[in-house]
């Protein structure tokens, strides 16, 4: 038997959504990983900017799975999970569009999830694309005293503080190499969350039922951050964050964090579109407004069972 078949197969599972030219740079970086026991799986949702001519002519032995409509960030990924599923992949690595990888990347993944039957997910250190050498994500972490979810190392130049194998918080969508066992036991994605913050729960499920999240600094890709969604600060980012944190703490904070969280938020909240009233940038202002907005509107959690 060769080698790598004796390497768990692993799912990669590649989302597009009107992005052709950055999900064909990302493919061409896969195509060239050293790790040889792999699916790769492009989920596209419904795009109609040429996406399927264009990856049906430069990949045309490329497993792409075809939506209906734009199902999002969450079950856009749902549709491969369930997909992957039936068949023999152990681990699943879901992976932005938006993205390049180093040609081992998914070695390190793949030997840290194998050290540790208890490591449910592996996610590597990530860049900025635009400047290689400055973090974007080096761990996830989430603060229950202030209602803060963040990045380790966020837009740090890279040292050797985070150079450390650990446990994290959280992984980031992102990239994230997912055991099999860990969607057989808790279930898929949250669609509920509509985008932003789908890693976070999902994190914290897998960590409540004992699996570990591990930040594996070994492995690095580079992200073209938010490309998906305009770039930078938008007021499309903003709202649905705003959406998708209220969500998380309504879910996973104790009563008693309320009582610092509130306060914490309202004031970050003030200083946030006291600047944005400074700089006249009003549909910002309008932007948080219905993210807190949208948050009171939208409560229940959607059924995530395999």
């Amino acid at each position: 038997m060769n080698d790598h078949l004796k390497k768990p197969l692993v799912e990669i599972i590649v989302l597009n959504w009107n992005g052709k030219d950055d999900s064909i740079e990302c493919l061409r970086s896969l195509s060239k990983i050293s790790y040889k026991n792999k699916i790769i799986t492009l989920v596209d949702n419904a795009s109609t900017d040429g996406s399927m001519e264009a990856f049906k002519g430069e990949f045309p032995t490329l497993n792409i799975i075809e939506n209906d409509s734009n199902l999002r960030y969450a079950g856009g990924n749902n549709v491969a999970i369930k997909n992957g599923l039936k068949g023999k992949a152990s681990l699943f690595l879901i992976l932005n569009n938006d993205t390049i990888v180093k040609d081992n990347f998914l070695d390190f993944l793949v030997k840290t999830s194998e050290s540790d039957t208890n490591i449910g997910i592996v996610v590597p250190k990530i860049y900025y694309h635009e400047e290689m050498g400055k973090i974007w994500y080096a761990g996830g972490y989430v603060n229950f005293a202030t209602g803060n979810i963040y990045h380790r190392g966020l837009r740090k130049t890279d040292t050797m503080g985070y150079d450390k194998r650990e446990e994290v918080d959280y992984a980031t969508g992102c990239c994230m190499l997912i055991r099999r066992e860990v969607f057989e036991k808790i279930g898929l994605l949250d669609e509920n969350y509509f985008i932003y913050g789908e890693d976070v729960d999902f994190s914290f499920r897998a960590t409540r039922s004992g699996y570990k999240i591990v930040y594996e600094p070994q492995s690095f890709i580079w992200h073209k951050v938010t490309s998906a969604t305009g770039g930078g600060l938008t007021t499309f980012k903003i709202q649905h964050r705003i959406r998708s944190n209220f969500r998380f703490f309504s879910e996973y904070a104790k009563w008693y964090h309320w009582i610092t969280i509130i306060p914490i938020v309202f004031l970050r909240t003030m200083f946030f579109i006291l600047g944005r009233v400074i700089r006249r940038d009003i549909k910002s202002v309008n932007a948080a407004r219905k993210g807190f907005s949208d948050s009171i509107k939208n409560s229940g959690r959607a059924n995530n069972n395999v």
